[in-house]
């Protein structure tokens, strides 16, 4: 028996209506958690190692200062973040994506929101962040860390900050933009001054709070527009 067409146009007009309502979620939720900063991290990271302890003390002394934190709502270096500002008391949200495997939301989000779509959950990421927190990661982790300095570099959102934590992770990293793409002008030198390497909690709640006093409260990182 032969089976009937496939109705291409209704299923992707479905489709547009399933992105519009992730937007439109995640717009009436993570307005409510100014000012707010992003940080990004590995799944893969334990509790007892150092890096989910740096996780946890850099989302508490945020917490503490007055800040939401927003992650990917998984476990590892994402749940430490949250947990930090939990320990503060702090409002924070993750934003879980569905994964055929390693993403399962963490006990200590806040506010929980759940995407389909990777792009719509990327612009939530960054659409509210004061500042972003980039922790030791892999694949994922270094895909948010360059699409955000590259919207910044293009004038796409705002150059807020970008902190690189974990001293001892990102130097090799750092070392071969210098060297190998400012080197052959791949990219320009001041672009390098879209991101630094903090070593210490204290230090990224300073540089956070600076950057909020000087752009102001109600911000938005990137506009749609």
């Amino acid at each position: 028996m032969e089976l009937p067409p496939r109705d291409e146009p209704g299923r992707e007009a479905w489709r547009m209506f399933r992105i519009m309502s992730e937007f439109t979620m995640g717009f009436d939720v993570l307005a409510q958690l100014r000012p707010a900063v992003t940080v990004f991290g590995s799944a893969r990271v334990d509790e007892d190692k150092p890096a989910y302890q740096l996780a946890r003390e850099i989302g508490r002394q945020l917490g503490e200062a007055g800040f939401s934190i927003v992650t990917g709502g998984g476990p590892g270096l994402m749940e430490a973040a949250n947990r930090g500002a939990m320990d503060a008391g702090a409002r924070s949200a993750g934003l879980n994506i569905r994964l055929p495997e390693e993403q399962e939301a963490n006990p200590y989000q806040t506010l929980s929101l759940n995407f389909r779509y990777f792009f719509v959950r990327k612009v939530m990421l960054v659409k509210y962040a004061t500042a972003f927190v980039l922790l030791p990661g892999g694949y994922g982790t270094l895909d948010e860390f360059f699409e955000t300095i590259t919207l910044m570099q293009t004038g796409k959102i705002r150059r807020f900050p970008m902190l690189l934590a974990g001293p001892d992770y990102w130097p090799g990293l750092t070392d071969w933009i210098d060297e190998v793409l400012i080197e052959r002008q791949l990219i320009a030198d001041g672009d390098r001054e879209l991101f630094q390497i903090v070593n210490e909690p204290e230090e990224v709640v300073r540089i956070v709070r600076d950057a909020h006093e000087m752009h102001g409260p109600g911000v938005d990182n990137v506009s749609l527009a």
